[in-house]
């Protein structure tokens, strides 16, 4: 099957719109957010010196997208890796180098860190940040600390961008999207909610026909049946919010605005329950699920780059309004990026076969 272009592309964009859009309300009550941008709203970017900014948000699944690309460049050079999520590990301590430059090592890996448009100092949760410095990280077995919040859901998109069935099984692809997000946050509601992110991605890439509210009925089944005896209380609470999201989306009778903020969009299970239901509820078009998913009192941001991800990858590219990707900063970066997961690495061990650019991007870290 030759996956989509522009679903890579989409998925990439939209999330950094989505990141970018709720980044001035991130801190806001729905009444705060009325107040200072009228009765409807925030309904689209708030500039700052005509760039939009995005937040580690995007940032930690484009340095996930770079580790998991160094990983499938190594296997297929070398013959041999280390398991994927030590490469994820490797990437969010880079990342951690662009915010605290100053640590930063004189041997570096990945080519974003390079990049000063995918590297600005927005990271929204700085807990993380400590985390990362320790010399080990978390798994789901043993727990790092027991973090909740969404600061790393976001590197089980690009688990499931990453996701091939030569490469492993949805299985497998679900638990690496739980192992992603343990890095740094151990309690289980956070890095299930990466299993099930990285799961929505990966069907939606390869059944991009399927609607929304099924696959993420999908998913809350794959969450109960591949987790549920080791995390009883936490899968319950998770696909329970799952099912809710898709119920009130059918409820033609329901307020958009008093669905986000029952939903409240604080947890990494909320978020991604408040990110789907977002964009059902705009009826998967692309910027009216933006204006739902920015706009209430919890993580503004968060919500609103899991939704632009998921939609700009059923969608693709061309169904981003051009405004928005006109002053996203690293929008040219996300592309190359998109376009180095859609080609995979061109070389392999023993064949003549030689690509300046991907030699130096992940052989070479873009030095």
């Amino acid at each position: 099957m030759r996956l989509n272009q522009a679903a890579y592309r989409g998925c990439l964009l939209g999330m950094a719109v989505g990141d970018a859009m709720g980044y001035p309300v991130d801190s806001l009550t729905l009444g705060e957010i009325r107040d200072n941008y009228g009765p409807n709203g925030l309904l689209g970017y708030d500039l700052v010196n005509g760039y939009a900014d995005v937040t580690s948000y995007t940032q930690l699944a484009a340095f996930t997208c770079n580790g998991l690309l160094i990983a499938v460049t190594r296997g297929q050079m070398m013959g041999k890796m280390a398991p994927l999520v030590k490469y994820v590990g490797l990437s969010s301590r880079e990342w951690l180098a662009s915010q605290r430059p100053w640590e930063r090592k004189e041997r570096t890996f990945c080519w974003l860190l390079h990049r000063p448009d995918i590297c600005r100092r927005f990271c929204m949760d700085t807990r993380m940040l400590d985390t990362l410095s320790r010399e080990n990280l978390g798994t789901p077995e043993t727990p790092v600390n027991n973090f909740t919040t969404p600061g790393g859901l976001t590197t089980a998109i690009g688990v499931g961008l990453f996701h091939h069935p030569d490469r492993m099984k949805q299985p497998e692809l679900d638990r690496l999207g739980a192992e992603t997000v343990a890095l740094t946050h151990g309690g289980p509601l956070a890095f299930l909610s990466g299993a099930a992110l990285a799961h929505l991605i990966s069907r939606s890439l390869y059944a991009p026909q399927v609607p929304l509210g099924q696959l993420v009925l999908e998913t809350a089944q794959m969450i109960s049946a591949q987790f549920a005896h080791q995390y009883p209380a936490q899968c319950s609470e998770l696909t329970t919010l799952l099912r809710l999201a898709v119920s009130m989306e059918r409820d033609v009778s329901l307020n958009t605005w008093d669905v986000m903020e029952k939903f409240h969009c604080q947890s990494a299970a909320q978020v991604l329950a408040g990110a789907v239901y977002a964009c059902m509820a705009g009826g998967e078009e692309f910027d009216a699920a933006m204006i739902i998913a920015v706009n209430h009192s919890g993580r503004s941001s968060a919500v609103g780059a899991i939704a632009g991800a998921l939609l700009g990858l059923r969608l693709g590219e061309i169904a981003l309004p051009e405004f928005y990707l006109e002053c996203l900063e690293p929008a040219d970066t996300l592309r190359e990026l998109a376009d180095d997961l859609w080609t995979g690495c061109p070389m392999e061990m023993g064949k003549r076969l030689f690509d300046a650019d991907w030699d130096h991007k992940y052989i070479h870290g873009g030095k």
